[in-house]
């Protein structure tokens, strides 16, 4: 275990772990990557006698990630008040009927704790809250270690984790629903916005649905959250006449975050109709109507997309 090539291989296949502990703490792609490949520099960087002393791998490089990703959460957090609009989580794109690939955050995103609603709830906690909930009710990390992580007492780590579990408690996300609904519910929502039937896409809304949108002032959406259906159907109202006919329908399905999501790739305007930026939707579902829809538009978080030719990530 002491060598480095030993300790490598071990590595590898701890990453998977690795990343969605990184990922659902960060709610980033970029944070969660750099914090695994942070962990493996700390780690190769002790030496062979070092890497002997550690009784548990996988128990020590989750407090590594767990403490790299507590100093991101803290400086993304100063940096947030700068942001414009809504902040979502960084997608996680996926091929749609694609078989499972060896990327760490593809395996990830197959948990449901780390689909966009559930990424959005833990937004809503502290730093401190949402590492000790999560280490502790996700991956089963003992409080002592936590604290350490937060430089507390157990008993405060225990305590930070109730609180977060609290705030959460009134704010879960329904259950994923199965694909084959999600496919049926994304397909009518789909279909009424490309075609104008605001009567259909009113008898998709649920009535309490929300709109976040997330651009930081890069693309074209929502700036506020948007809630219900009323206001939402005189959004896409508007969307409708802004773009140029058929805009809509050059979507695409793909996985976001393990669920049904819709890829919009750029589309120009001219004859007075506005460029469309590309977007990312994803839906949350409840009983056959749609919730919540999540539309990404930022480019700094659609990079993935365009650099592989405005195909999913793979």
């Amino acid at each position: 275990m002491s060598t480095l090539d030993g300790v490598a291989e071990e590595f590898a296949g701890l990453r998977p772990h690795l990343a969605a502990v990184a990922y659902r703490l960060t709610g980033s792609v970029s944070d969660a990557e750099d914090a695994v490949q942070e962990s493996w520099l700390r780690l190769s960087a002790l030496g062979d006698s070092g890497r002997a002393e550690i009784k548990d791998l996988r128990a020590w490089l989750t407090t590594v990630v767990g403490r790299i990703c507590l100093d991101r959460l803290r400086s993304a957090a100063a940096r947030r008040e700068k942001y414009v609009g809504e902040w979502l989580p960084e997608p996680i794109v996926t091929p749609l009927g694609a078989p499972p690939s060896d990327d760490p955050l593809e395996a990830a995103v197959r948990d449901e704790g780390v689909r966009m609603a559930a990424m959005i709830v833990l937004d809503r906690l502290t730093p401190e809250q949402r590492v000790a909930f999560v280490l502790h009710d996700a991956f089963s990390v003992p409080f002592d270690e936590i604290a350490g992580i937060l430089g507390i007492s157990p008993a405060s780590a225990r305590q930070h984790a109730s609180r977060g579990r609290r705030a959460l408690d009134d704010a879960q996300p329904p259950p994923r629903a199965s694909m084959a609904e999600q496919q049926e519910v994304l397909n009518r929502f789909v279909a009424a916005l490309v075609s104008g039937d605001v009567r259909a896409l009113a008898e998709v809304l649920h009535p309490d649905v929300v709109l976040i949108g997330d651009s930081d002032g890069k693309a074209k959406t929502t700036v506020r959250v948007m809630a219900g259906a009323d206001k939402i159907l005189r959004f896409f109202q508007g969307l409708l006449r802004m773009y140029r006919p058929g805009a809509f329908a050059t979507g695409r399905p793909v996985l976001v975050n393990g669920d049904l999501g819709v890829y919009l790739p750029p589309s120009p305007g001219g004859d007075g109709y506005k460029d469309l930026d590309a977007h990312l939707q994803t839906v949350t579902i409840r009983d056959g109507l749609v919730t919540a829809v999540y539309d990404q538009a930022n480019p700094d978080k659609l990079t993935r997309l365009a650099e592989s030719g405005t195909r999913p990530r793979t």
